[in-house]
């Protein structure tokens, strides 16, 4: 019987534990590219319109995905980074005003605010690890904030927020909550309601099991028009496809951040993965990947040597468990599993370890009897 297992037919012995980089995609979207490359091989763009159905399929899927309140809400772009480009380069800034980050933000939700130092914005750092996290950053937020822009997961330790409670406070605050959602974003549920986030945007690339160069931006409704663009094209004009008028203007839809020719490829194939996660549906998803990072932990506590950089609290964490052992240098240890085909990443203080939905009992065993012996040889 075809099941979950079979739309991952990975090379016998590959221990694949790098979701929170890059993820293999199922067969189905292997097969919707197939079927999409020889179509155009053997007819060009005869069949477009059909093309935008799938187009109207994806953009419906990740609508229900965050919980949006409309498809309209939701832009298909390039990447996190270009997401949270629009947001920083949208807003109307004025010398003094703050954003409030992390310490230990990816570069993609760093950078991108450090570039509007020159506009006199000052970027505020807080320490995740002392004390509440929350607490730390809403206490960060002062009359001069603007936006608090903060991953719903720590990519290198894996810290999972309560973006509810920083939701909250940011509205009572009057601060703009902006939400890299990459790393939780198809591995637990996330609702851009629940968390009342001005802005939330991930890659199709890791967890959402799709293909680089193709991600979503979330933009709240009241707030679309407030962004200044930066980008101009055809596909971008409310009135797209009346190619002799004169007379434009953007997209009242958050198409308005999408200036020219979609990417139809990458369209294909994540239309097809996200078919699969609604399928299994995200609570059985999300259920699924703590059981498989509760293994991982339980395993790697009673090792020797072994030290922990993630949390062990549910509440705390996604997809992923970073570690280091004793006596070995991150880069050498990542190396010595790459050799024994445990595919994973050198991240913050160790070596992270990042299970989806579907990864085989034997995928944790055998990574974990391997740790074993290293940690006692």
């Amino acid at each position: 019987m075809y099941g979950i297992h079979d739309e991952f037919p990975q090379v016998p012995g590959l221990r694949y534990l790098n979701h929170a980089a890059i993820a293999p995609w199922p067969r189905r979207a292997v097969r919707a590219v197939t079927r999409f490359a020889e179509q155009n091989s053997q007819v060009g763009a005869r069949d477009y319109a059909e093309w935008l159905l799938v187009e109207r399929s994806l953009r419906d899927r990740l609508t229900r995905l965050l919980n949006a309140p409309s498809s309209d809400d939701i832009a298909l772009v390039k990447s996190t980074s270009e997401a949270l480009s629009f947001v920083a380069f949208g807003l109307d800034w004025h010398m003094g005003d703050q954003v409030v980050i992390s310490n230990e933000e990816f570069p993609s939700n760093r950078v991108v605010w450090e570039a509007l130092e020159p506009q006199g914005v000052e970027v505020i750092k807080v320490d995740l690890h002392d004390g509440d996290p929350e607490s730390n950053l809403l206490n960060a937020c002062g009359p001069r904030t603007r936006l608090l822009s903060i991953s719903a997961v720590q990519y290198a330790s894996g810290l999972r927020l309560d973006l509810q409670r920083l939701g909250h406070g940011c509205r009572q605050r009057g601060v703009l909550f902006c939400v890299d959602a990459i790393q939780q974003l198809g591995a637990l549920p996330f609702d851009v309601q629940a968390c009342q986030c001005a802005f939330a945007m991930a890659d199709g690339h890791k967890w959402l099991l799709g293909p680089e160069g193709l991600g979503v931006f979330y933009c709240r409704t009241d707030l679309r028009a407030q962004l200044e663009l930066h980008e101009y094209g055809w596909h971008m004009l409310e009135h797209r496809g009346d190619y002799l008028r004169q007379d434009w203007q953007p997209a009242h839809s958050a198409r308005r951040f999408e200036c020219g020719s979609p990417n139809m490829l990458g369209s294909m194939a994540l239309e097809a993965s996200l078919s699969l996660l609604e399928e299994v549906g995200m609570v059985e998803v999300g259920k699924a990947v703590q059981e498989r990072v509760q293994w991982l932990l339980d395993g790697l506590t009673g090792m020797p040597g072994i030290t922990l950089h993630s949390p062990v609290d549910r509440t705390r964490r996604a997809g992923i468990v970073t570690f280091s052992l004793a006596d070995w240098n991150n880069q050498a240890l990542f190396q010595r599993l790459r050799s024994e085909q445990v595919i994973c990443a050198q991240r913050g203080a160790g070596i992270r370890l990042s299970p989806h939905f579907y990864s085989e009992a034997r995928v944790i065993e055998e990574t974990l009897s391997l740790l074993h012996q290293l940690a006692t040889g």
